[in-house]
């Protein structure tokens, strides 16, 4: 039996050349390995922890208010994050009114959801770094001419995209308008008619900043708080309350039905049940979209995004030890020579070591090396023609 070695100059300088372009319809899939990639400014990791680390904290610090009810939720359930809980503290609090599960009734579970809320807005309200692979890739963003707007959707609640914006004053619509309240407005998101130098930066799961509002509808407050945090698992409001989530996944199932897409995703495993069938539906509905998800671990241990890219052909994952492309795994087959004399320092910005004390490995799964790729695609050399090819070996 054979595997099929892949050879990560060919894909990396194809990469480089349509970013650098910059006239394909480019969209990013930012989770939550993201900003747990990233030093805060004392130089330490993470930045944000991610979703198991944001779960340990916050149930952590509620464990002495709400022990009972933790347990005992958690232990009916067979995904334990923080996202998943606060789903069932939601589904809770809106169908038991005055009657009590675990000793807690609707609107105590109302309280404990809102407390868990105000808990993860505690966690992600950080600033960025003035250095930061956010700002490398508003760099690219800002550096490139784009043909259609950057689309960004991110799972993460965090201000840190519009940070990154804000601090080159890069316009951008993250389906709010208005002045004092401004007010969600889905319109917007399905007509999408902006000029293509505003970026989209759509909140899947919401952000802090977001609340409701005098009319029971979602605002953006312009607060650093968390209290307007809902999960798919669970959209059990009236229509102004569900509409923000529901056209925001309807905006990703737009991107991908559109022709000659790339969704590019990093920082996320696509365990998130919802997206990722997003993601599927997308991909095999439209097989000029392609989606390349760069994932820090070693290929065996991305399980959800390998199962994905084992059914879709048009899914690649580029992971630290191998690749999947066009439905084929193998390890990544680096040639002993360059494929044009200046590509050296093109090659050491997606191939390398971590760990003097490890082999290289591919290094794009890593946020800090992703963003540095993309900022730096705007250099001559994007354009420079890749000759090799995968190969196959024994």
């Amino acid at each position: 039996m054979s595997l099929t070695a892949h050879n990560p100059d060919t894909y990396m300088s194809a990469l480089r050349t349509m970013i650098a372009q910059g006239r394909k319809r480019v969209g990013l899939l930012v989770g939550a390995g993201a900003p747990a990639g990233m030093p805060n400014a004392a130089g330490k990791f993470p930045l944000i922890p991610a979703v198991a680390g944001l779960t340990e904290h916050v149930l952590g610090v509620l464990k002495p208010k709400y022990e009972k009810q933790l347990a005992a939720i958690a232990a009916d359930m067979d995904r334990k994050d923080i996202e998943a809980v606060l789903s069932r503290i939601r589904a809770l609090s809106g169908v038991l009114g005055a009657s009590k599960v675990h000793d807690f009734d609707g609107s105590q579970y109302a309280t404990l959801g809102n407390d868990i809320c105000t808990e993860i807005g505690k966690v992600v309200d950080v600033r960025l770094p003035k250095e930061s692979p956010y700002a490398d890739l508003v760099g690219w963003i800002t550096g490139t001419a784009h043909k259609y707007p950057v689309e960004i959707f991110t799972t993460n609640y965090d201000l840190l995209f519009e940070e990154a914006l804000e601090a080159v004053n890069a316009p951008f619509f993250d389906g709010f308008s208005g002045g004092r309240e401004p007010f969600f407005d889905p319109v917007s998101i399905s007509q999408n008619d902006l000029p293509a130098r505003w970026t989209r930066l759509w909140k899947l799961h919401g952000s802090v900043g977001w609340r409701t509002g005098d009319r029971g509808e979602v605002v953006r407050s312009g607060e650093r708080k968390a209290t307007h945090l809902v999960f798919p698992e669970h959209l059990k409001y009236d229509q102004t309350q569900k509409a923000p989530y529901a056209a925001l996944f309807d905006r990703l199932r737009a991107f991908l039905a559109t022709p000659d897409v790339l969704l590019i995703s990093i920082g996320f495993s696509f365990a998130d049940a919802h997206i990722s069938a997003r993601v599927t539906e997308g991909l095999a509905g439209n097989p000029s979209a392609s989606t390349f998800a760069f994932q820090f671990r070693i290929l065996d241990e991305e399980i959800s995004a390998k199962e994905i890219a084992s059914k879709c052909p048009n899914f690649s994952l580029y992971a630290r030890d191998k690749a999947v492309v066009n439905g084929n795994p193998g390890p990544w087959a680096l040639p002993s020579e360059l494929p044009s004399r200046d590509w050296g320092p093109i090659r050491n910005t997606y191939w390398g070591h971590t760990d003097p004390k490890q082999p290289p490995h591919f290094l794009l799964g890593s946020v800090a090396h992703f963003a540095k790729f993309f900022a730096g695609a705007r250099s001559p050399l994007a354009f420079d023609p890749v000759a090799t090819s995968s190969t196959t070996s024994p």
